[in-house]
């Protein structure tokens, strides 16, 4: 948990906006290659997907709504399409930048299953106050580490109530028990941060005194370090330095710092004693060395009460006096190395030389978390503070407990090198929420937009192609009625042709008849007979007398009267019409027969 946190509040209006964008997404939204239906799916049979949501809850799948959806062959509604591609988009971005760990951020993605059918169920109303609140609280366990122990299993186990409590929501068909259980959780963060600012004063405190006693030690060791390394001296002098000078050097670096006056003086007495004490650096002046002798008593014993406000141990200071007063005698007292073997004295004189850290670096590093490691093995700490005196980084968990110390040098060559890095900036939920809906939103407008377009545009070819029939049909009419007219046309030559050639065959069959009746006329001998038809019976004539100068032929009856005239035209015009008939000798023979058997019948009479 980051040590600042503030509950999240949630703005009413900006809710009501992103409440109606939603609604919009839910109704609109098409994203391509989701299973969408051919056509509108009718409420009462819209298919339940409740039961299926809660099995891949139960089972905790890390798998998208919209893969679930797409992998069994049901026609679902747009509406649950939508809702599921919602949920998980918003819960796909949450993964990626709300900056938990990934064992946690995976955990809660999963209530995507949830989050589709509550949207699908009350649309914005599923992302309610309490709700919005509880996720974007979870930024405050950004810096949780599944390290297996008892704080971070106590999370887990929130987790796996909370497992519990979606699953009964699912069954009950009501947010309820989730609300509850968002509500009991801001409750106890509220507490729980108050506890955490108290445990981290705590902490603070402790630890900038315990990093002020390391410093004095650390420095008490590199000076006396420094100063024994490689030299030989009485015994007397070596302990006191090691075992009672060390002290006086500690204190006074923890009371006044390095730059202190009391450090300076013990620092310079130190510098007395290893002088006094080898005779490779006092052997060749004896007065100096007096000089230390007679001095150095005192002078160890002002800075020790000053340190320590007490006198020093009168035996203390004896051991190492009495081998330098040796040495002012004469004396060539026993010599051993001043750092012993048995009990190696660990120093560092890069304690001697510690370079404040600048304020703008700490104020740029500071109070932000770090993480070392890759996936679920990363573990993540918190820069809580840098403590001045050692140059050490306080390493917490965010809530108040200490996790390491790390040198400034340390640190910068781990983030320069990669090892540890700086986790970006959490996303609080309620912005990805806001984000992905303005997005979606957008992306509905210009669809909207879209089909307009392409409804315009399909009502313009519709148009286009019904101007377009009719023209089509006027031309197909117009054609029609050229082609009709033309075959009426053709009809009518044809039928002009047909008149004209029955009219020009009759013509040449009354030619041809004329012609034949010419020549039967002509053929009609004197005495030769015709055929008139008549009413009642027809009238038979013989050619009597032939004209030729006014072309007549003069006709008489059997009995020679009756005289009838035809020109040869109208001789010809009857044989034509069938009103004359030309008789021909079978007819004179009938006659002769006839005028014999008369002439039999008027003898016997």
């Amino acid at each position: 948990m980051s040590p600042e946190q503030q509950k999240p509040r949630n703005d009413s209006s900006s809710h009501k906006v992103v409440s109606k964008k939603i609604n919009q997404i839910l109704s609109a939204l098409r994203v391509p290659d989701l299973p969408y239906p051919a056509s509108k799916v009718p409420s009462e049979a819209e298919p339940e997907w409740r039961s299926l949501l809660l099995s891949c809850w139960a089972e905790q799948r890390d798998e998208r709504v919209t893969r679930v959806l797409g992998s069994v062959d049901i026609t679902w509604s747009v509406r649950q399409v939508n809702a599921a591609y919602l949920s998980d988009r918003i819960m796909d971005l949450f993964l990626k930048t709300s900056g938990l760990h990934p064992t946690l951020i995976t955990r809660i993605a999963r209530l995507r299953f949830w989050l589709a059918w509550r949207l699908d169920v009350a649309g914005a109303e599923a992302f309610s106050g309490r709700l919005l609140d509880w996720l974007d609280h979870l930024k405050e366990w950004r810096g949780w580490s599944d390290t297996g122990g008892r704080s971070a299993r106590a999370l887990l186990d929130q987790l796996d109530v909370l497992k519990q409590l979606v699953a009964d929501s699912f069954e009950q068909e009501s947010p309820t028990l989730v609300e509850s259980f968002c509500e009991h959780w801001l409750a106890d963060a509220e507490k729980r941060q108050a506890q955490v600012n108290r445990l981290s004063d705590r902490l603070l405190e402790t630890e900038q005194g315990a990093s002020r006693q390391r410093f004095a030690d650390q420095v008490a060791r590199a000076l006396i370090g420094r100063a024994l390394e490689g030299r030989q001296l009485p015994r007397g002098i070596s302990r006191f330095i090691l075992e009672d000078w060390y002290s006086v050097l500690k204190q006074s670096v923890w009371l006044e710092g390095t730059a202190g006056e009391a450090h300076r003086h013990a620092n310079k007495l130190l510098e007395w004693l290893v002088w006094a004490g080898d005779p490779q650096l006092s052997r060749n002046d004896p007065s100096r060395l007096y000089h230390v002798g007679e001095q150095i008593e005192d002078r160890l014993n002002s800075v020790w009460s000053r340190v320590f406000s007490s006198p020093a141990p009168a035996e203390a200071i004896a051991k190492a006096h009495a081998d330098i007063v040796a040495r002012i005698r004469g004396d060539e007292p026993a010599l051993e190395p001043a750092l012993p073997q048995s009990r190696p004295l660990k120093w560092d004189t890069a304690w001697l030389s510690l370079t404040p850290v600048e304020s703008a670096d700490v104020e740029r590093f500071g109070q932000k978390w770090y993480v070392e490691g890759e996936g679920v093995r990363e573990q993540r700490r918190f820069f809580f503070a840098l403590l001045e005196h050692t140059n050490e980084i306080l390493w917490t968990n965010g809530v108040g407990a200490k996790l390491s110390t790390q040198g400034w040098p340390t640190f910068v060559a781990a983030l320069e090198s990669g090892a540890l890095r700086e986790l970006p900036a959490p996303t609080p939920f309620g912005q990805i929420l806001g984000e992905t809906v303005t997005v979606l939103a957008q992306v509905c407008v210009k669809q909207q937009k879209q089909r307009e377009k392409a409804a315009e545009q399909a009502r313009a070819r519709a148009e286009a192609a019904r101007l377009a029939k009719q023209e089509a049909e006027r031309k197909h009419r117009e054609q029609e009625a050229a082609r009709q007219a033309e075959l009426e046309r053709q009809r009518a030559e044809a039928e002009k042709q047909r008149q004209e050639d029955e009219k020009a065959e009759q013509l040449r069959q009354k030619r041809q008849r004329e012609l034949e009746a010419g020549q039967q006329i002509d053929g009609i001998p004197l005495g030769g007979w015709i055929v008139i038809a008549g009413d009642p019976e027809p009238v038979r004539l013989k050619l009597a007398v032939k004209i030729a100068a006014s072309n007549k032929f003069v006709f008489v009856d059997r009995l020679g009267l009756n005289r009838s005239e035809f020109h040869y035209e109208d001789l010809v015009e009857g044989i034509v019409e069938n009103r004359i008939r030309v008789l021909g000798k079978s007819a004179e023979f009938d006659d002769t027969l006839t005028r014999v058997v008369g002439r039999i019948r008027v003898g016997r009479s």
